[in-house]
């Protein structure tokens, strides 16, 4: 189980890092580095024991960068485990990643051969990579979602769900003593993992970088990172949504399904009868129309049926558009 999370994160981070260094050579300006963002990013992980009890684990220090040549490193701290069980913790430190400090990623980047993506926009992307750890480099691949969210900042997520087996880094032993120790009848070998990493441009390239182009401008949108969200307190703020929308796939209710709604065009729910405002609006669901519209629905499109009058507070819709985000897939 923890093996597939650190490939995971591996994918995560390599994927982000094509996105971030292709989005330098959009702009139009000579490629510059971008570094992780570990305070809004996350890599998590989950695993079931005796058949029918689901946990969620993660690593709470990563760390990443691109440089301007187009170098991949990412760095994960595997000592910061966190299994919300401290003797859980320290025996996966010993018995599973058998006392090494940590897994590192790389991978090159050919910048020149990156498409432009504007703001607002998003991609699915293929990447490759290797991932080191306890000894062992893995051939690392996988399908990730990209979003760039400013000229400055990338958001990267797990397109579709990553599984790993324990056998592919080795560990099988390590999960075979942590069911002794715990006395377990069993210990899931393949696991669910789940990433969201936020990149940001080196801030001094930031400074002398030319403003990207913009995708889907709209009146007035409110100046919201949305990746930068809290997506914790975005599900939150997501329980004033939920007297009319869902996010699981094809659950329309007083408004439309809102699953894999960021980068889907307006009126795109099938089955679900719009305004024809909303119809015909010709808006794009990004992070900035998402912005205006959740700050000032009826302003943002005239003659909308939606009586929800809009969020308040710049964080919140900052949050609930990151909680939407990490819902994707």
């Amino acid at each position: 189980m923890l093996d597939k999370m650190i490939r995971g994160a591996a994918i995560a981070a390599v994927a982000a890092m094509m996105m971030t260094g292709h989005m330098a050579m959009a702009d139009g300006h000579a490629a510059t580095g971008w570094t992780l963002d570990a305070g809004s990013s996350k890599l998590a992980f989950g695993s079931v024991k005796k058949e029918t009890i689901g946990e969620v684990h993660s690593f709470e220090t990563i760390s990443g960068s691109v440089s301007a040549q187009g170098a991949v490193a990412l760095e994960i701290d595997l000592t910061s485990v966190q299994t919300n069980i401290d003797i859980r913790n320290e025996r996966f430190g010993e018995f599973v990643f058998n006392g090494a400090p940590k897994a590192t990623l790389k991978a090159d980047v050919n910048m020149a051969e990156m498409s432009a993506l504007a703001i607002g926009a998003s991609d699915v992307i293929d990447v490759e990579a290797v991932l080191s750890f306890l000894g062992a480099d893995l051939d690392v691949e996988a399908e990730m979602f990209a979003m760039r969210i400013s000229g400055t900042q990338v958001m990267i997520t797990t397109n579709d769900m990553i599984f790993v087996g324990v056998e592919d880094l080795g560990i099988t032993a390590g999960v075979d003593k942590l069911m002794e120790l715990a006395k377990l009848s069993g210990i899931t070998r393949t696991t669910p993992v789940t990433l969201r990493l936020i990149f940001n441009m080196d801030e001094k390239k930031a400074e002398a970088a030319p403003a990207a182009p913009v995708l889907a401008p709209v009146l007035a949108p409110v100046q919201v990172a949305a990746a930068s969200g809290d997506v914790d307190a975005g599900k939150k703020v997501f329980k004033k949504c939920k007297a009319c929308h869902r996010i699981k796939a094809g659950k329309n209710g007083a408004g439309p399904t809102l699953h894999n709604v960021i980068g889907a065009p307006a009126g795109a729910v099938d089955g679900f009868n719009y305004s024809e405002a909303m119809a015909g609006s010709g808006l794009v669901w990004d992070a900035e129309t998402l912005s205006a519209f959740l700050a000032k629905p009826k302003a943002v499109v005239k003659g909308t049926t939606m009586i929800f009058k809009g969020l308040k507070k710049d964080a919140d819709i900052a949050n609930v558009i990151a909680y939407i985000a990490s819902e994707a897939g």
